[in-house]
This record gives structure tokens, sequence and C-alpha cells, in this order.
């Protein structure tokens, strides 16, 4: 009678059978189903240019609208195309896709999956932070209370209006005793400094300055920069010329900085990746790559896609970094806290 039971039932025995049975029918259906290697031809092509474009960006050229750099400013977003293949390997049921597609995703983790980690530690003697404050920020006095609450030592601002420098002035001066505003950009500490002079950019108007701060631990000198804006437009592509020379004029003042303790802090209108960068990035590391959580996206502020705000040193080690809360300014402030 159990025998007749597990008959009716298809229970005991019958389990293993029965799976070695679904086995050899999805064998059989692949055999006889040999389209499954001829289609998604296609999509294995879109699969391997998706590969190619991310592991040599850095030989697309920048002659034809800059498209170089702009695809370096959006790279880690690459990965967008990768589920979208995806579903569409599995809707034609094509085993070349589905392979295929592990190049784009081998490549993608190998440029950016050290991000996806968190690598902050704790300790650090000094914490900096800086913020685009956006010349048309409705409230400034509000945004320089939330970042002098940060907790931050020393805060660099960037798209100071001449018109609002006097109530950042007010707003911070109770929390950092020193402070130099220069052009367009500012830094507030507290503690001391000296040697403060604005950087030429080429640009005709000053956008960076640089200044010394004497930390309890020694000097350390400080860059603010606000590099040009970049737009990307239909009839010339990704106008980034402006910036990418400031950026060269940036990276000369660092390179003959005498103080061997370097922090750049400011709005350099482009992304780690972006071989426009180079004179600076070259010789500076990027605090959110070394010991940030995450991408660190900072603009805009309302969907951050980029990390055009950086925080960078050179002989200094850095500790941790992370993105600020909102303000009223279409850029997220960053921070970061290093040991000199």
């Amino acid at each position: 009678m159990v025998q007749a039971y597990r008959a009716e039932t298809g229970t005991g025995g019958a389990g293993p059978q029965r799976s070695g049975s679904r086995l050899r029918d999805l064998r059989e259906r692949l055999a006889r189903d040999r389209g499954i290697w001829r289609r998604g031809i296609v999509l294995s092509c879109c699969s391997v240019l998706l590969t190619l474009v991310m592991v040599f960006h850095s030989r697309i050229p920048n002659t034809i609208g800059n498209l170089g750099s702009l695809s370096e400013t959006f790279l880690p977003w690459f990965a967008v195309f990768i589920p979208l293949l995806l579903i569409l390997g599995l809707v034609r049921r094509s085993a070349t896709a589905l392979i295929a597609l592990l190049l784009p995703i081998v490549v993608w983790f190998n440029l950016f999956g050290g991000l996806l980690t968190d690598k902050s530690g704790s300790g650090g003697d000094l914490t900096v932070a800086t913020h685009n404050v956006n010349a048309d920020n409705p409230d400034p006095i509000a945004t320089a209370e939330q970042v002098a609450g940060s907790g931050a030592d020393v805060v660099a601002l960037q798209e100071l209006p001449a018109g609002q420098v006097a109530a950042y002035e007010k707003a911070l001066a109770g929390t950092f005793r020193y402070h130099s505003v220069q052009g367009t950009v500012g830094l507030w500490s507290k503690y001391r400094l000296s040697d403060t002079r604005p950087v030429d950019l080429k640009m005709g108007w000053v956008r960076a300055m640089r200044t010394t701060v004497a930390t309890p631990e020694g000097p350390l000198a400080v860059y603010v920069a606000h590099l040009p804006s970049v737009r990307v437009k239909l009839h010339a592509g990704f106008t980034a010329n402006q910036r990418d020379q400031s950026a060269d004029a940036l990276g000369k003042a660092i390179a003959h900085e005498p103080l061997a303790r370097v922090a750049l802090l400011g709005d350099l209108n482009g992304t780690m990746n972006d071989r426009a960068l180079n004179a600076v990035t070259s010789q500076m590391r990027s605090t959110q790559g070394a010991a940030g959580d995450g991408f660190g996206f900072s603009w805009p502020a309302s969907f951050p896609m980029a990390r055009i705000d950086q925080i960078m040193v050179k002989g200094v080690e850095p500790m941790s970094s992370w993105t600020l809360p909102a303000t009223g300014s279409d850029h997220l402030p960053i921070a970061a806290r290093v040991k000199l």
C-alpha cells in the first residue's frame, strides 16, 4: 500500500529520477535548439563594444567635441547598459549574448568595484570640507550654518557672489576665527592662515587661491579652486577647453608648491577619470577613492550623477571621506578626515 501511495504521488525514489529526467530533457532541448548560439549576434557585438569603450576610454579622442572627456565623466554609468543587455539576451534566448555579457561585467568591476566597498577608517588629525554654494543660493546663511555644523576644521566655499560674501562671513564667524576670500572663492579655518594669495587660472578673474593653514600638526598648504564650467552642446559637443586650460594652470601651481603637505578643495567641474585633469590628478590623491564609501557623487544635488567636487591631498593620508546633506545649492558639500 505504501509503495502504491508513493507511485501515485511521485515521492520517494521518483524524486532523483525526475530531476535526472528534467536535466536530460533540458540538454535535449538545447541540442535541438541550435539557434541558441546563432541568435543574439548583434547583442554580443554590443557587449564587446561596451567593453572596448570602458577598456580604451583613454584612447577616445578629444579632438571631436571632447568626446573622450565626456565619456570619462560618466564612465561609471556605463553599467546601466549591462542589465539592459541581460534582459534582451534572456528575451532572445541567446547563450552567445549572455556569455558575451560577462566581458563588460568583468571590466566594470575591475574599474569601479573598489568603490563599492567602504574604505573609510577611524582617526585623523584634520577635517576639511568644500562646497560650491551656488551664486543663486536662495538662503546663503542657512547653507553656511549647515556646512559649519559639519564639524570641519577647514571649509572651502566656491561661487561666492560679491553681494553675499558678508552674509557668509557673518554666519561662519562664530565657528571659524580665520578666513580669506579671493575673488569668488574663500577659505574659513579654525587655525591661523598665512601666505594667502590668488592663483591664476588663466581666466581673467580670480577663482582660485592658496594659503597656509597652521594646524597643530604643522603647516598645510591648501588650495581652493573653482574650474570653469563645462557644457554639452549639440553643435559643439563637450565644451571644456577653458576648463582644461585652467586645470593645467592649477596643476602647475601645485607642482611648484614648496610645502610637502598639500590639500586641494574645490569644484573642478570634472571627475577623477577625466584625462583633462591629469595635471592635477597625476600628483594628488582623491580622498574619496582612497578612503570613501561608494562613489560619493556630488552633482546635481537633486540626483547626483558625477563627483565633480573634489578633496585631494599630497603628503597627507586620507582616513575617511563622505558627502554632506543637501543645502540650498545645486551641489552637495563633501568632507574628508585626513592624517597629517
